[in-house]
């Protein structure tokens, strides 16, 4: 793969457990942009804490663009789509939106520190419903991954990898 092949979709839809999965069977190099500015700056909740959101999104920015110079599998955060720049960016990218009907979402989001889910489910919900139409935006393939297994979708993507 010359160019990257990015992960986008809504927290804890498992972007980096499918990435992992993904870069494995293409043989490839995988990077998860929210573990790159948490082994950088310190956990995302605190940059969340000391800078704030924007604070936070600039630094999201400039590991994206890092991240698609090389090549590879990239994850990425759930909130990336939110700046304009980012969008722009991801376009000129193959982009995988991993879709859900956020069924087994709960389960995946109730124990895990995320600064903007101060509501659990119910924020989840309306923040995946503002982030849909940009996913949707920079997406050169969608794969709706509920109910699926783990092999099943990274089967799905390397397919439409390897057709191009």
């Amino acid at each position: 793969m010359k160019q990257p092949l990015v992960l986008v979709g809504p927290m804890g839809v498992g972007k980096t457990t499918v990435g992992k999965k993904l870069a494995k069977e293409l043989n490839t190099s995988f990077a998860d942009t929210d573990k790159i500015i948490a082994s950088e700056h310190g956990s995302i909740s605190s940059l969340f804490d000391r800078l704030g959101e924007l604070g936070f999104r600039e630094i999201e920015s400039n590991v994206l663009a890092k991240c698609l110079e090389g090549s590879g599998v990239v994850a990425t955060g759930g909130g990336v789509v939110t700046t304009e720049s980012n969008r722009k960016l991801l376009k000129t990218h193959n982009v995988i939106y991993l879709a859900t009907d956020g069924k087994h979402i709960a389960s995946r989001i109730s124990t895990r520190n995320r600064p903007l889910l101060n509501d659990g489910e119910n924020s989840w919900k309306s923040i995946y419903e503002a982030r849909k139409p940009f996913y949707q935006e920079v997406a050169t393939h969608e794969v709706d991954t509920s109910g699926k297994s783990l092999a099943t979708i990274v089967t799905e993507i390397s397919t439409l990898v390897r057709q191009k």
